[in-house]
């Protein structure tokens, strides 16, 4: 009797393959098991770096879509729907931006991410329902996030995303030979090849760590695309507790050679508002001027500072 297609489907995909490496990682000492992963793990950013030339087409995408006033919305199922939760959330506090604008779905809700719900990833009518509960539209950007590339719940919202008009990524560790096969696609393929997991189908692992770097230059990118830092510094966060408070002084200090006391003043006239505060005591302006030339040149501070007008 012949196996069912899944399975066929399944055992294909190269995150399902036995790692030669690891075949014998039940006999190993500790720091064997230990070395055996870390080897591994060095090949993830070189697997990333040769997909550079796609994460620099998505990010010049998202970029767009922000300008527009849309969002990037993450969609994954385990580990990859909680990676993508982990970015999104990050977003506000780091960057300044609002909740809406970088947002995660994930297969089973808010519960998936502190417990498996992995029934919840085989439902493509799950991930469309979810997207189009979010006003999706021509001016977002959905990035699905799956290892296999072929989780239902995923493929359901970029198929979503797809009939609403925005455009589609596609994160997987999966190569686009497969995809082909399986017929799956996406306006954006990311496809780091980072070989079998350690562990046979432990896409937390490899698949994971690749999946967590690709975010990263995704959301960072563009953020500093968007004019969210002043060199390598993030200059719009929000200062929502106590650290973010003193971190935001010790960088207007840092830039504008301000001392603590002074840094703390100008701040607390701009409302927390570090770029503003930078425009101030860099070229010596008045909170008025200031927010003009940061609003004329649509948030760079280095723009606001060289403008003539």
């Amino acid at each position: 009797m012949p196996a069912p297609s899944l399975f066929h489907e399944i055992s294909g995909l190269p995150t399902e393959q036995k790692n030669p490496d690891t075949t014998r990682i039940d006999t190993a000492s500790v720091e064997e098991i230990l070395h055996l992963i870390n080897d591994n793990d060095t090949r993830v950013p070189l697997a990333v770096r040769e997909e550079l030339p796609a994460i620099a087409a998505a990010v010049e995408c998202i970029v767009g879509c922000f300008k527009r006033g849309g969002r990037l919305i993450y969609v994954g199922a385990g580990t990859s729907g909680r990676l993508g939760v982990v970015d999104a959330s990050e977003c506000p506090p780091t960057y300044g931006t609002p909740a809406s604008m970088v947002q995660a779905l994930i297969a089973g809700g808010r519960e998936a991410m502190f417990t498996a719900q992995e029934g919840a990833e085989d439902k493509p009518e799950a991930g469309a329902a979810d997207l189009w509960a979010l006003d999706i539209d021509a001016n977002d950007v959905v990035c699905g996030i799956a290892a296999s590339g072929r989780t239902p719940y995923v493929l359901g919202a970029l198929k979503a995303a797809s009939r609403s008009g925005a455009a589609t990524i596609l994160v997987t560790t999966t190569n686009r030979e497969k995809l082909a096969e399986l017929g799956i696609t996406a306006d954006y393929l990311i496809c780091p090849n980072v070989g079998p997991e350690v562990i046979m189908g432990s896409t937390r692992m490899k698949s994971g760590t690749a999946q967590k770097l690709v975010l990263n230059m995704l959301t960072t990118a563009s953020m500093v695309r968007l004019g969210k830092t002043y060199g390598n510094v993030m200059i719009d966060l929000q200062m929502t507790n106590a650290k973010l408070v003193e971190r935001a002084k010790r960088i207007v200090m840092d830039i504008t050679g301000a001392d603590y006391d002074e840094a703390a003043r100008v701040l607390g006239l701009t409302g927390g508002h570090v770029k503003t505060a930078l425009v101030m005591l860099l070229g010596n302006h008045d909170l008025e001027n200031a927010q003009k030339r940061l609003e004329a040149a649509q948030g760079f501070v280095r723009l606001a500072l060289e403008s003539q007008s």
